[in-house]
């Protein structure tokens, strides 16, 4: 492990405080937990938001919602149209200071509204099971407290922050991409709140990652007596699958996921319709160009054949985050605060995406699973250990009055951002 660092008896008070918070973190996830915010729920998400400007009011700070824009979207039926989205919640704090930091999260979930996954249980007395508790209204908590623990040490106003909780993480952040990138391409360092894994491990590098709808038009007719005069949307749309399925293996940590086709109709009807929805992930700049002109002449093919016709939809949302120099720093700060807590902070590189993608994309140096421990994230066995909140907590409210502090030097991270 690092040497630790040195804790003053002022920094050391702030994170005694956050330990008689911990039951109240704990009851309000509870609470929180029970409010279905799945990304498509607008009633659920608008009342995550309206709890988020209740506890952050706490900070003192300027709170607003954000607007987001909407996106392009492609139905089932094939119909091109906007993708709108509840805003985002932002908190604004001493925007004139010297050191700026931007921390992000979302209050969105992967489980709809319909889903039977609706409440949490205790499986022991450290871990909660339930819908969002560590992915990632337990990593609120966590940034909510570190920041409240900032504001009572010596050098606060050295700090000034931007808070942007979005509803549209889990969905890409199609919506919040432009505004996280904004915020981050003013601030120095960036900090995110998705959940460590159950033994404490942060994501490191992260690759990149893109969603297309590729629309197939055809033609319909009569299965039986014209089918000579049809135009088979679905058949085409197969072959434009397969195409990409054979990409896979061409280019090493590229990978091609055909996530559904939609389309098609009663059994005696040559289907006119058809949208084939997939993924991308890649691991730099050279690999997405190399993945844009396979999908460009794909989608010419497909075009190609006799009677159909093809729109591709999408793109990349989210570029690759490496582990370059400024981001290794990030990571060393964040170990020897660890250290200083009696925490042995380690990482591993994933092919996940997240929102520090988008902040690095803007040039901020970032951390960016921060959050609560926990795991089996997006299934009804997702849980949070509950001993995190507090630990978690404090390793951000060190990192934090450390940069306020000078000890660690934001301004010297988001150079060597700029220096790659």
């Amino acid at each position: 492990m690092p040497q630790a660092l040195d804790l003053n008896p002022d920094e050391r008070a702030a994170l005694d405080w956050i330990d008689t918070r911990a039951d109240g973190m704990i009851a309000t996830v509870k609470d929180w937990v029970r409010i279905n915010s799945g990304s498509r729920n607008a009633e659920g998400l608008e009342a995550m938001r309206r709890e988020l400007e209740r506890v952050f009011a706490e900070t003192g700070g300027t709170i607003r919602a954000v607007e987001l824009d909407p996106v392009t979207s492609v139905s089932p039926e094939g119909v091109v149209g906007e993708q709108r989205f509840t805003p985002s919640f932002h908190l604004s704090v001493r925007p004139e200071a010297p050191v700026k930091i931007v921390l992000t999260g979302h209050h969105d979930t992967v489980f709809p509204v319909s889903d039977s996954f609706q409440d949490w249980r205790m499986l022991d007395d450290d871990t909660i099971n339930g819908p969002g508790a560590a992915d990632m209204k337990g990593g609120i908590l966590v940034m909510l407290h570190a920041l409240l623990a900032l504001e009572r040490s010596p050098h606060a106003k050295q700090i000034g922050y931007d808070v942007l909780i979005s509803p549209d993480e889990e969905i890409g952040s199609l919506g919040s991409g432009p505004v996280i990138h904004a915020l981050g391409s003013k601030a120095h360092v960036g900090m995110t709140y998705e959940p460590a894994l159950a033994d404490g491990s942060l994501a490191g590098a992260r690759k990149g990652s893109g969603n297309w709808s590729l629309k197939v038009s055809g033609k319909a007719a009569h299965a039986g007596r014209e089918h000579h005069l049809g135009r088979n949307a679905i058949t085409a749309a197969s072959a434009f699958a397969l195409g990409l399925d054979d990409l896979n293996r061409q280019r090493e940590g590229v990978t091609f996921n055909v996530a559904r086709i939609d389309g098609g109709g009663p059994p005696n009807v040559v289907p006119a319709n058809a949208v084939v929805r997939f993924n991308v992930r890649v691991g730099d700049t050279q690999d997405q160009a190399w993945v844009s002109h396979e999908l460009d002449r794909l989608t010419q093919e497909t075009g190609q054949r006799d009677g159909i016709a093809a729109e591709l939809h999408g793109g990349f949302t989210r570029p690759a985050k490496p582990m370059t120099p400024a981001n290794a720093r990030m990571f060393e700060w964040t170990r020897a605060a660890g250290s200083a807590l009696g925490l042995d902070i380690r990482w591993n590189d994933t092919g996940g995406v997240c929102e520090g993608n988008n902040l690095w994309a803007a040039g901020c140096p970032n951390v960016d699973t921060l959050g609560v421990r926990g795991a089996a994230i997006h299934s009804h066995e997702e849980i949070a250990i509950l001993s995190s909140f507090p630990e978690r907590a404090k390793l951000s409210a060190v990192m934090l009055m450390k940069f306020a502090s000078g000890q660690f030097d934001a301004r010297e991270a988001r150079s060597l951002a700029a220096s790659v």
